[in-house]
């Protein structure tokens, strides 16, 4: 039987060996920086014949895109990846692939979306497409970027889901930054994550219409079963990594990670890679009888709120680290963080919003413990702070 190896990969690397372990039908391929390699790695697998998949170059991210819906909707398992104005450039096909409820796999890496142009990460390019329908979940390093797509395919293809599901890499943090990424077996994934199979797709010996027009009478229906479609999610993904840590050895823990939230005082809640920057803090300043902690949200969709609740419900003071602004008000995630602690029934803790790593700013520790220090002495209802 096929072991599990070690391999010293790039996020981008990393992504696409998960991607020809999951063996889709259909790769529809345009470049853009930082996420060609992704492309680049999977053409060379599809040249070797290592994986067996029709690999498309197509003229735009909106026809990769929607390449990927038409292959869907003939049962055919599919990926694609994507990023800023990409991303933006396919808006109107995520829409129809959610609506169509075809488990599209994609990789977006993170970066700023113009102008000034800037080809470095931030989160503002899959942040501002948080409503479209799609899963949406963002890793921290290589090894979760290639197990969260390995994880995907399970979550989005699952008959009580079947919504498409977008991956985020923190752009050249975690695309191009190696790191030793252990690799599953093949045997193992096959195990892991069988044929696809669906009955949502053309089929002449039982014919359906898929793409129809519903007008005002029956609209609404089809919206709310895709919100009650990605509200199962939630606990499609806690099975999901339960089955994968059985198997693979990895286990992962559901919508949000926690670190020492059981008797923190203050807490920085954040998403993607910079929780590797928070964390080396937390022990130093925990080291020194600070009561400090740390949320990483998983998943923005579908959006955590009883966990950050449970995680948050200690705390004094509560500060979002977002690289993410919604301009004239504040942070998406800031605005989601707070909506869920709205309904809380205890008091909730203070929250300050800080934006942070724009067109690739760095956030350094300095800039942590800066945070915590603002966390200490912070009167509720300041206004954002960009740090």
């Amino acid at each position: 039987m096929e072991r599990e190896t070690k391999a010293f990969l790039s996020g981008n690397e990393a992504v696409a060996r998960a991607v020809r372990l999951a063996r889709p039908h259909v790769i529809a391929a345009y470049p853009i920086t930082p996420q060609t390699t992704v492309i680049e790695r999977l053409a060379e697998m599809v040249e070797e014949e290592s994986l067996k998949s029709e690999y498309l170059h197509v003229e735009s991210e909106h026809s990769a895109l929607s390449a990927c819906i038409g292959a869907s909707a003939v049962g055919a398992r599919t990926f694609t990846a994507t990023s800023s104005q990409g991303l933006l450039y396919m808006a109107e096909c995520l829409h129809y692939a959610s609506g169509g409820r075809f488990p599209i796999v994609m990789m977006n890496a993170n970066r700023s979306v113009a102008l000034p142009w800037n080809i470095y990460g931030d989160q503002r390019d899959s942040l501002s497409l948080l409503d479209c329908g799609w899963i949406q979940a963002y890793a921290e390093d290589a090894q979760e970027s290639l197990d969260l797509v390995l994880q995907a395919y399970a979550i989005a293809e699952h008959s009580e889901v079947l919504t498409p599901m977008m991956i985020n890499l923190d752009g050249f943090v975690i695309t191009h930054t190696y790191e030793l990424v252990n690799v599953p077996g093949q045997n193992e994934i096959d195990l892991f994550l069988p044929p696809f199979r669906t009955t949502n797709k053309m089929d002449f010996d039982c014919p359906m219409s898929l793409a129809f027009t519903a007008g005002p009478a029956y609209n609404q229906a089809f919206k709310q079963l895709q919100h009650l479609a990605m509200l199962k999610a939630s606990r499609v993904i806690g099975e999901v990594e339960e089955r994968f840590g059985r198997l693979v050895g990895r286990n992962y823990p559901g919508l949000i990670e926690t670190l020492y939230c059981g008797d923190a005082e203050y807490i920085i809640v954040t998403l993607g890679s910079v929780a590797g920057t928070i964390r080396p803090v937390i022990e130093k300043l925990r080291s020194g009888g600070e009561r400090v902690g740390l949320v990483r949200i998983r998943y923005m969709r579908p959006f955590p709120d009883a966990e950050i609740r449970r995680a948050l419900a200690g705390a004094k003071a509560v500060g979002v680290l977002e690289k993410d602004i919604s301009f004239g008000f504040e942070g998406t995630v800031f605005t989601n963080v707070s909506s869920a602690l709205m309904r809380s029934q205890v008091v909730p803790p203070r929250l300050l919003n800080f934006v942070g790593g724009l067109g690739g700013k760095d956030i350094s520790a300095a800039d942590i413990e800066l945070i915590f220090k603002r966390l200490k002495n912070s009167e509720p209802g300041e206004t954002v702070e960009f740090i």
